[in-house]
């Protein structure tokens, strides 16, 4: 598969490195990343004992989307992803666009959720092994973030071969760490220190019905289940996706939520009530505090929050990649300005579009780090939560309308049962409401992003009206990220 530029007729093909272990692997790395570590703490606080019932709830209301994804990506093998669907469904480009470039801005939000998350991560380290004294300045959190994007995007101009390779030992990390989390709270449980009936128990510190706290707290978990759709978007570097998407992607979906689930009997079984609410206040991390509290004899405390670091850097590489590679596709197809398409020669992999997103994630760290009131972290989480249940409830509506049209040359791989698209995109939407108690700067971060590509896309139709070297729409969706 080779295509050539509009500018300068180079190849630029993708390479299919992935098999079904690196896509399992790319998939369970991306789902667990920055979100088991990063809300875990501020659901417990919502919903006291039962928190691991969100993450069932996201976990549920995610595989009827990923079906629905998976009825379409083997009918569709291009790495177009949610903006080809809605493409093929709809046929109307600037409804095309404004998902594609939801998709990109969750990909910006994830990464930079992980990023404030590894920089806590990292201080903590640094304190709890007397490498640093004293609490550390916003400032400096804020730099650390920063630095580690600018990391990332040196990661991944050097290709996606190597990216995944990296992704394949940050993944193994991620699980050593959730496991070690794990590990101390069943032992803690088994010493007899632990109380294991504590996960029937439903806490609210507001005060809420279990209806609405429960709902609250699976908006909030819905982050940490979200990651199988970047797969999606790298689907013509993987090889065979019809014959080995549906059981690797519902594979990666099992291993997570019993690892959530697992942790989150962990966390209640070892901390009180009290003690996750002033872990909560004092923005700190409830996995690391599982380890503290409950094997306080062990130096383990001290290797987890650097464990926890290359844990939570893996959300960050994953999303990345997606975004670069589908603000690479929309510039070659006319509706974001040519140069964001550019291609590194020798290593072919899109530099343009890795700086166009490594900018627009240092500006919102930069931005979302300014307000010391704020739950950075929780409110990042959300804005990436929002974003992807409006996606995905075009993407269920999507596979529904594809249905009902007619492609004698296309033939189905996979099919999602009957009613669960329909099923699907309900749910999406009833988590997106006000309802669900999120800030206002939730929707305010989310409509910001998506105006700054509104503008992006104005711009380059008038460039393009002025020069008429194109027309704003897409000409091959199939091949956005070919």
């Amino acid at each position: 598969m080779t295509t050539q530029t509009k500018q300068s007729g180079e190849p630029t093909e993708l390479k299919r490195v992935m098999g079904p272990k690196l896509l399992l692997l790319f998939i369970v790395g991306d789902i667990l990343g920055a979100g088991v570590y990063a809300v875990t703490g501020q659901m417990a606080g919502q919903v006291g004992g039962v928190v691991w019932l969100p993450f069932l709830l996201a976990f549920v209301v995610a595989t009827i989307t990923a079906l629905s994804y998976l009825e379409l990506v083997t009918k569709y093998p291009q790495a177009a992803g949610a903006a080809l669907y809605t493409h093929k469904a709809f046929g109307i480009h600037f409804i095309t666009f404004i998902v594609a470039f939801a998709v990109v801005c969750s990909g910006i939000t994830s990464a930079s959720t992980a990023s404030a998350t590894l920089a806590g991560f990292l201080t903590d380290g640094l304190a709890i092994n007397g490498w640093i004294d004293g609490p550390v300045a916003s400032g400096t959190i804020t730099a650390i973030a920063m630095g580690f994007m600018l990391l990332l995007a040196l990661v991944n101009l050097r290709g996606v071969g190597e990216s995944v390779k990296f992704n394949v030992v940050l993944t193994l990390v991620e699980v050593t760490a959730l496991a070690i989390v794990i590990g101390v709270g069943f032992y803690v449980v088994l010493r007899g220190d632990g109380d294991l009936g504590r996960i029937t128990v439903f806490d609210s510190a507001d005060d809420k019905g279990m209806f609405l706290a429960v709902t609250a707290a699976t908006s909030i978990a819905f982050f940490a289940m979200v990651g199988f759709e970047d797969a999606v978007n790298m689907v013509e570097e993987v090889e065979e996706p019809r014959k080995i998407f549906p059981r690797v992607m519902l594979t990666g979906l099992g291993i997570a939520v019993v690892l959530y689930m697992l942790v989150a009997i962990s966390v209640v079984s070892v901390l009180t009530s009290d003690q996750i609410t002033k872990i909560n206040e004092e923005e700190g991390r409830a996995l690391l505090a599982v380890v503290s509290v409950g094997a306080p004899d062990f130096p383990i405390d001290k290797v987890f929050p650097f464990l926890a670091v290359f844990a939570v850097a893996n959300t960050a590489l994953i999303n990345m990649l997606m975004a670069s590679r589908l603000i690479y596709g929309m510039a070659r197809q006319d509706v974001l300005p040519r140069q964001l398409g550019a291609v590194l020669p020798g290593r072919k992999t899109p530099w343009a579009g890795i700086a166009f997103t490594t900018a627009l994630a240092l500006g919102l760290i930069f931005y979302v780090q300014q307000d010391p009131e704020s739950d950075v972290v929780v409110n990042l989480a959300s804005v990436t939560s929002l974003l992807l249940l409006c996606v995905f409830a075009v993407v269920n509506v999507a596979c529904l309308v594809l249905r009902g049209k007619r492609h004698d040359d296309i033939k189905t791989f996979f099919t999602s049962p009957g009613p669960l698209p329909y099923l699907g995109a309900v749910l999406c939407l009833f988590l997106v409401g006000p309802w669900v108690d999120r800030d206002a700067i939730v929707y305010e971060i989310a409509a910001v992003m998506m105006l700054i590509g509104v503008v992006l896309w104005a711009v380059t139709f008038a460039i393009n009206k002025a020069t008429g070297q194109g027309n704003s729409a897409f000409e091959d969706v199939d091949s956005l990220s070919e």
